[in-house]
């Protein structure tokens, strides 16, 4: 497998403790250990650290298709919640393409709990950003 790219520039990522396990082009799996200060009231992962997760993952998954420069920026995201996922276990989230187009990317995570079970699935678009022309 080769290396994982760099994500420790992105800091809200760290801040929410996201770690890689797999990066290709067609699929990113992350993993994130739920922490208190993750959670609401009973103690699950918050459904905003969820959506955080999901979208970094999928931006995450959209800069390796990125050429020449190009950047990136969420246009849109739909979250579905299907199960909590507890403090103390590991959510993991697998993102692929539903579609990779030259302006716009669109990406399916699935976020699971230890147990396997599917916890949410998020579905969002990534604008393809173009650099800027000098002059």
């Amino acid at each position: 497998m080769s290396q994982l790219p760099d994500i420790s520039y992105l800091p809200f990522a760290h801040l929410l403790g996201i770690e890689l396990k797999e990066a290709t082009p067609d699929r990113v799996v992350a993993a994130l250990t739920v922490r208190k200060e993750l959670c609401t009231v009973p103690d699950i992962l918050h459904g905003g650290a969820i959506m955080s997760f999901a979208d970094t993952v999928g931006a995450v998954a959209t800069v390796l298709n990125l050429k020449g420069g190009a950047t990136t920026t969420t246009v849109e995201s739909k979250t579905n919640f299907l199960a909590p996922v507890p403090i103390g276990d590991t959510a993991t989230a697998t993102c692929e393409p539903f579609h990779k187009g030259g302006r716009l990317m669109v990406w399916q995570t699935k976020i699971t709990r230890g147990d396997g079970r599917l916890c949410a699935v998020v579905t969002q678009s990534q604008m393809v950003l173009e650099p800027k022309k000098k002059g």
